[in-house]
């Protein structure tokens, strides 16, 4: 593939994707990322914190990322066309989505989402930026979410890395949107906060009722022939697991005070690891609130499964805590 096409696909904007869901998605998700029975406030419909007539607790903060996948489907999605539901990108090679792995993910969040989407609810992507390592393909997508009235609630930005050569002579071009916060290595000082987590062996199954029916997550043959040995969790549940030890630790419970959160995905997570997060929590002077630098690592064979974590929270006397 020619330099030239891939510069074509830097800036492509794709068909406007209807997306929906419902408290029932909601409280899936939650479960889906490995919440316990005593996080009621995004377990529990009837929880005094969930009710939407009383106290209503926004949904878990991170939820908007799986509606790319998910669209307006009610019930199971094939993987492919899921992926592929903008269009085609008309500088990019063809993919193999069974060759596809997340590299990268952020999320920012800019307004409030419902527990009931209504009519007019759709997401718009656009390639950002694609990258040739040699052994594969980088392509950054920028994702927002918008609200029926047109305003931007969510904007995402998220790096796909699909395996193989492509030919492109180590192209690389980058028109990705600016971050709110630059990531770093952690600060050399005793975490805040050690988040310890085991993985149920059905995890990948449960989660991927959220929208993500990728056959690498449950068919052992796919991820063997990748070289993963069998299934491995999805990038984004152990990011969804990341994203829980922050609010429930350094935000003390209040997913509403999650503004904004960017990881790598270094290493797979198989089914049943344990996983544990470190979390340094310090003042941020441009937002008046909190950074939030954490790393997730495999316990037992130490391998980072989350590389250059940062997130933002809102300041604590925002909490309803």
């Amino acid at each position: 593939m020619a330099a030239t096409n891939l510069d074509r696909a830097i800036g492509h904007q794709g068909q406007p994707i209807p997306v929906a869901w419902n408290q029932r998605d909601l409280l899936l998700y939650a479960v889906g990322i490995g919440a316990k029975k005593d996080e009621l406030q995004f377990t529990f419909e009837d929880d005094a914190n969930w009710h939407p007539y009383v106290q209503p607790e926004p949904p878990f903060p991170t939820y908007p990322l799986v509606l790319g996948l998910k669209g307006n489907n009610p019930s199971i999605a094939n993987f492919a066309q899921a992926k592929d539901a903008d269009g085609p990108n008309p500088g990019l090679p063809p993919l193999d989505p069974k060759r596809v792995v997340h590299a990268e993910q952020s999320i920012e969040i800019l307004g409030e989402l419902p527990k009931e989407s209504t009519e007019g609810w759709q997401i718009k992507k656009r390639c950002v930026g694609v990258k040739d390592t040699g052994k594969g393909l980088i392509v950054d997508d920028a994702v927002e979410l918008f609200d029926p009235s047109g305003k931007v609630i969510v904007r995402m930005v998220t790096s796909g890395y699909a395996f193989g050569k492509f030919d492109a002579k180590g192209f690389a071009k980058s028109i990705a949107p600016k971050q709110p916060v630059k990531a770093g290595k952690p600060p050399q000082r005793t975490p805040d906060f050690v988040f310890s987590e085991k993985i149920s062996p059905e995890q990948a199954v449960v989660y991927r009722l959220s929208g993500d029916y990728n056959p690498l997550h449950i068919d052992n043959s796919v991820g063997e022939a990748l070289g993963f040995g069998g299934v491995i969790l999805h990038g984004l549940c152990s990011y969804g697991h990341a994203a829980r030890a922050i609010v429930l630790n350094a935000a003390k419970g209040d997913g509403r005070r999650l503004k904004y959160m960017s990881a790598r995905f270094t290493s797979p997570v198989i089914p049943g690891d344990e996983l544990e997060t470190s979390i340094w929590v310090s003042n941020d002077a441009a937002s008046g609130g909190q950074r939030v630098d954490f790393v997730q690592k495999i316990k037992g064979s130490g391998k980072l499964c989350l590389g250059g974590g940062v997130a933002l929270l809102t300041p604590a006397k925002e909490s309803k805590l």
